[in-house]
């Protein structure tokens, strides 16, 4: 049983996005939605010790962070020119008391809103990435392999556009749905490997994902739309397996299969299926069906890899990148052996953008590893170790380090 105060962590770490989102939509403020954030749950470390966790701790926190803000505002005496925010707050707090707190598609609202065409492009992911995913602008350059001040100063200028413009919270329609859907759908899948990178409670981000993927698809049926859902429930479909009794990070070649959810897999498979059938596949299709091959394989010997380098061929076609790239190296490897994936491996770490991804050093690693190349693969580890702030990752390096040194 967790005490107060690692239940009130544990629903941060899991709802916290969620929480910002309906109150983005509620205060009409990033900024508000924000200090509204901090507020609920500094109160919620004042009454749930001694109250007991409430029955909906998310509906609890909206409601608290929307009310101490009314209050705070209130007694700001503010210029005249937050009179009528104040007054609009207000008639939310009095429609607010006799209906429930609802805020299932508020996320998806605001990653519609982050990808107003308003917005300038560069800057659309990046807000999205801070204010849906809960990133911090630190984290977000990582992400880009890019600056923080950059980062940030895009972010602010967004932020600044949406207020004076007044671009609203929802949902488009029609032809301005479409425009904005490939977008969308890159913030959904950010969104969803965010979770799936940091794992444990913070997978609650890929329910998320996968809820908001479910909403677009039915809505607007695109075979990437589509490519990306079946992604994300066939990825999804290895969460009970991904880490040990100890919170430790299992590699898919240890990865107990039985725990693996059919169900899931099955769905998956049946949107491919749907996406076949139109005749048309693109870069999410492809990563699905990727996916797929290993979620099929009854082990990893048995996996088809030639096929999964075929699939790789492809999307580096329909969406050519390092990552992609990098990934298409494992796979080689598998094929060809260690030396074809890791020849693949250091051209691309040749790239200074390269030499700040964490994984490309791993892959590297473990590639020397089965080379038996060990002072190089220490290395390697220790480089992706300075570069992943992700405590299973550091976990997997530092018990990689333990065995390499063990073997002398």
């Amino acid at each position: 049983m967790q005490d107060p105060a690692q239940q009130i962590e544990t629903v941060y770490r899991q709802s916290a996005p969620r929480i910002r989102a309906a109150l983005i939509r509620l205060l009409g403020s990033f900024d508000l939605a924000e200090e509204a954030l901090h507020d609920a749950f500094l109160e919620a470390s004042r009454e749930w010790p001694t109250k007991g966790m409430p029955r909906n701790p998310v509906s609890w926190l909206v409601s608290a962070g929307r009310f101490r803000t009314i209050d705070r505002l209130r007694k700001r005496a503010l210029l005249d020119r937050h009179q009528q925010d104040i007054a609009y707050l207000s008639d939310l707090a009095q429609q607010a008391e006799d209906e429930p707190v609802t805020i299932d598609d508020d996320m998806l609202r605001l990653i519609f809103t982050c990808c107003h065409p308003a917005l300038p492009e560069e800057a659309r992911i990046a807000l999205a990435l801070r204010e849906v995913c809960g990133l911090t602008t630190e984290e977000i350059a990582r992400a880009f392999l890019g600056l923080p001040a950059t980062i940030a100063q895009r972010i602010v200028r967004a932020k600044a556009r949406i207020r004076d413009q007044r671009i609203p919270y929802t949902v488009p329609e029609g032809q301005a749905l479409e425009g904005r859907l490939e977008t969308v759908l890159a913030v959904i899948y950010l969104l969803f490997n965010e979770g799936h990178m940091r794992a444990g409670a913070a997978e609650r981000l890929c329910e998320d994902a996968i809820h908001l993927g479910r909403l677009v698809a039915s809505m607007l049926p695109d075979a990437e739309a589509l490519g990306l859902l079946a992604l994300m429930l066939i990825q999804q479909s290895r969460r009970h397996a991904r880490l040990d009794a100890r919170g430790d990070l299992v590699l898919l070649a240890d990865q107990d299969r039985d725990l693996w959810d059919r169900s899931l897999i099955a769905e998956g498979e049946a949107l491919l299926c749907r996406i076949h059938a139109a005749g048309e596949i693109g870069a999410y299709g492809l990563q699905a069906s990727i996916a797929l091959c290993h979620a099929l394989s009854p082990s990893m010997a048995d996996t088809d890899w030639r096929r999964i380098v075929s699939l790789y061929d492809l999307l580096l076609e329909a969406s050519p990148s390092p990552v992609v790239r990098l990934n298409r190296a494992v796979a080689l490897a598998e094929v060809e052996g260690p030396s074809a994936g890791l020849l693949q491996v250091e051209t691309l770490l040749a790239d200074p953008l390269m030499q700040r991804y964490s994984l490309a050093h791993s892959v590297a690693a473990d590639l020397l590893r089965r080379l038996g190349r060990v002072e190089e693969a220490r290395q390697r580890y220790k480089a992706a170790q300075e570069l992943t702030a992700q405590a299973h990752e550091v976990a997997f390096i530092e018990a990689r380090l333990r065995a390499l040194n063990a073997s002398g």
